[in-house]
């Protein structure tokens, strides 16, 4: 599977670059000398972070200096969309620039990262990039053999293995879904939330493992605060990378604020004058944040620091109210959460740090979204976009630079089980059961979502539905396999 993935990649680069086999060896020298002026990137993913989560976007519980640095130090995207209001498909739509659905990642716990997708980590292994995942994967299972996490190990799971490993990904500590956000191999009480549903005793064995790319589940170093476990993974590799005088490409995916929901003592502690769940729920967010800091810490002490790019969004909105465990996060001002179309359950924390190219804090309201990473990633770095199938994405490497832009270009497509959207501009059109019936609302004006204007605009509605229905169309094709023919 890995070797025609490889093969795959390989024969469509060298169309892309316009190159035959027999150049191969100076192509090989002169990516070599280009990649070391090249830019380094990191694309860091919270779980079920709302859009106000962090103080940056208002709140006055939430203590997130960092987070808030890196908003008043780079570019602050007002209107940044998760690609799905749930997990899975929004990590796929980051690393392919394409829809969920074109793939056969539908929801969470669904499908796999097929071998005929390119992946970012592919495309810029071969521009001489290293690679390397740290945190949840979620896109596959991790072994075919060890009963793990949510799928991992059944039988008749087999295929659904698709680990890092085996998408570009050189280095890797991953886990396959959800862990608890301190001590994450080890079961909590009940109170956390989401604790595992088999009769486990509380200090247990969680049952979901990290993994490297190896193969070998990792066993050292693996209490206390999830995130900080995670970077321990994420920061040598960086410094490796620059020792070795290689450009980097580092996926963070933390697994907080996701149930089950633990702090330490000492996060719980900035958070005394507030109930335990706000405790625990703030806490492992400051928690996060403190890594970010040490990530930042890092990049200067090793003289990375100007010219990396970073960018940090959640996977989705925060977690539905009526879920038992510490679901506190929030939405803002913004109708909607976890697994809803409405602008809270996709509507998600976005910035951008750039030191070397953003200058001070700019901000955008533009719409763009998760499967934006991948065309602004390769146009970045120089690569040309591949052209052999349809892609979601759209670069927006000119917002980073500085220059004044008005629109996203192209409209902004959501699909997912019976609910679909379609962003043109402030203006949205929604359903929620399958394209029978749809809400219209004006996004400058009315961003909460209170006021359908759909009766007075039934000429807009009926242009707009006409597209959304052509691209989604154009998606069932892709699921189809159309795309790998």
């Amino acid at each position: 599977m890995f070797r025609r993935k490889t093969l795959r990649l390989f024969t469509l680069l060298l169309a892309m670059a316009g190159c035959s086999q027999g150049g191969n060896k100076q192509k090989e020298a002169s990516v070599s000398k280009k990649a070391k002026l090249r830019p380094n990137v990191i694309l860091i993913m919270a779980d079920d972070m709302g859009w106000g989560d962090p103080a940056y976007n208002g709140n006055d519980i939430s203590i997130t200096p960092n987070l808030d640095k890196m908003a008043q130090n780079g570019l602050q995207m007002n209107r940044f969309y998760a690609a799905a209001p749930v997990c899975s498909p929004t990590r796929g739509s980051c690393i392919t620039g394409r829809h969920h659905n074109r793939y056969g990642i539908t929801y969470a716990n669904s499908g796999f990262m097929k071998p005929e997708e390119i992946t970012l980590a592919e495309v810029l292994k071969e521009q001489g990039y290293t690679t390397g995942h740290f945190g949840k994967w979620h896109l596959g299972t991790m072994t075919k053999t060890v009963r793990d996490a949510n799928r991992g190990g059944r039988p008749g799971n087999e295929h659904l293995y698709s680990p890092p490993q085996d998408n570009g990904f050189d280095v890797c500590f991953s886990t396959e879904s959800k862990v608890p956000t301190w001590d994450p191999m080890v079961v909590p009480g009940r109170d956390a939330g989401d604790a595992k549903k088999k009769k486990y005793e509380k200090g247990g064995e969680y049952g979901t493992y990290y993994w490297n790319e190896k193969g070998e589940i990792v066993s050292e170093n693996l209490q206390g605060d999830d995130t900080r476990v995670i970077m321990d993974r994420a920061l040598p590799f960086i410094e490796n990378a620059v020792k070795s005088e290689k450009p980097f490409f580092t996926i963070i995916w933390t697994h907080t604020p996701h149930l089950p929901v633990l702090a330490g003592q000492k996060y719980k502690d900035m958070y005394k004058d507030y109930d335990n769940d706000i405790q625990h729920f703030y806490g492992c967010i400051t928690a996060l944040d403190e890594q970010i800091g040490r990530l930042n810490d890092k990049l200067k002490e090793i003289g990375a620091y100007d010219n990396t790019v970073v960018f940090y969004t959640s996977d989705n909105g925060p977690e539905g109210r009526t879920r038992k465990g510490r679901t506190r996060g929030t939405a803002g001002h913004f109708r909607g959460r976890k697994r809803s179309l409405y602008e809270g359950g996709v509507r998600v924390p976005g910035i951008v740090q750039w030191p070397e190219k953003i200058k001070g804090h700019r901000e955008t309201n533009v719409p763009y979204i998760t499967s934006d990473y991948f065309p602004t990633v390769l146009d970045i770095v120089g690569v040309k976009m591949p052209t052999d199938r349809p892609y979601d994405g759209v670069s927006f490497k000119n917002v980073l630079l500085g220059e004044k832009v008005e629109s996203r270009g192209a409209p902004v497509g959501f699909w997912i089980k019976k609910q679909m959207a379609w962003h043109e501009d402030n203006l949205k059109l929604y359903s929620s059961d399958n394209g029978k019936t749809f809400e219209l609302y004006d996004l400058e004006k009315d961003p909460g979502e209170k006021t359908d204007i759909a009766a007075d605009n039934m000429e807009k509605v009926q242009e707009m539905r006409k597209k959304l229905l052509a691209w989604r169309e154009s998606v069932e094709n892709s699921s189809k396999g159309q795309d790998y023919l």
